[in-house]
């Protein structure tokens, strides 16, 4: 039995249906059963509530192999690490209690970083919460999600520009969200490996922002140009949005830590995934940005 957090986001979702296709037993922890597939609920064992209840994982982990871990987000914590340490505690203590053997997690690339890293560092809190339950653990250490982009559909559409706060002329290493679900896929269903370890995994391409601009450019039909938003702007936005001010400091923290290279190291000695920039902007960027506009 194969337990799966967050069934209903981009990875779990993805990850559902991987599993699925491969005749695997899920068990799924989901808030809102109402939120998945018709076709994935009569597959799946279902266990509603969240997964930083004790009670929940009691009944999601009896008899359980394996479990996949994701934090899902949740803007209005007191901080990142208020919000991600809770939920690994309780999921230590309840993987320790039903002797769960394997354990896939989804963190940040960066492991190792010296200095304060926001939501990323919360992300490596959760993993030395989830490294004390005994079991054997892979962190599943990621860059810059490509879907981050889509949050950008309008100013694509409307400006035919998009806004981070890295260096135009800095490679950028990223990652699309179905090649995090494949690797879990290939952990979750094959047992074999041992002890506790990250594992980076990054997208093919070596693109600057600026790059992808043109891959951008390219795939829509029209001019794209990649903007540089420096971080007291991006701050001030995050504010305009009703961000709290500790929601403001974890994400420009990241966001700081990534513009000086946090995912550097990694990026060396990372397994390369499949899925290439060009090929997402194709496949999921224009057609959201097509939708945006019509």
């Amino acid at each position: 039995m194969i337990v799966v957090t967050t069934p209903t986001g981009q990875i779990g979702g993805e990850l559902v249906r991987l599993l699925l296709e491969r005749e695997e037993r899920i068990r799924v922890v989901v808030r809102d059963p109402a939120r998945l597939d018709d076709a994935v609920r009569q597959r799946v064992e279902i266990v509603s509530g969240s997964h930083d209840d004790p009670a929940v994982l009691d009944r999601a982990l009896s008899g359980a192999e394996a479990l996949f871990w994701l934090v899902p987000p949740n803007p209005l914590a007191p901080s990142a690490e208020a919000h991600y340490v809770p939920f690994a505690r309780a999921g230590a203590a309840a993987v320790a209690r039903h002797d769960v053997g394997h354990v896939v997690g989804v963190s940040s690339a960066g492991h190792g970083w010296p200095e304060p890293a926001g939501v990323l560092s919360a992300a490596f809190a959760m993993d030395a919460e989830l490294r004390t339950s005994g079991a054997a653990y892979r962190a599943l250490s990621m860059p810059f999600y490509m879907e981050n982009l889509l949050r950008q559909r309008a100013p694509l559409s409307e400006h035919g520009a998009f806004s981070l706060t890295c260096a135009g002329d800095a490679p950028l290493a990223t990652i699309a969200t179905r090649d995090v679900a494949a690797v879990a896929a290939d952990l979750l269903t094959d047992l074999s490996w041992a002890g506790q370890d990250d594992l980076p995994v990054f997208g093919p391409d070596r693109l600057t922002p600026e790059g992808m601009a043109e891959v951008i450019s390219q795939e829509l039909g029209r001019p794209v140009a990649y903007r540089r938003m420096g971080l007291d702007d991006y701050a001030t936005l995050l504010r305009s949005q009703g961000a709290s001010e500790q929601a403001v400091g974890d994400l420009t923290q990241a966001f700081a830590a990534q513009d000086h290279g946090i995912y550097d190291a990694d990026w060396a000695v990372a397994a390369p995934a499949p899925t290439d920039f060009r090929t997402w902007c194709r496949e999921v960027l224009k057609p959201a940005v097509h939708a945006a506009s019509s």
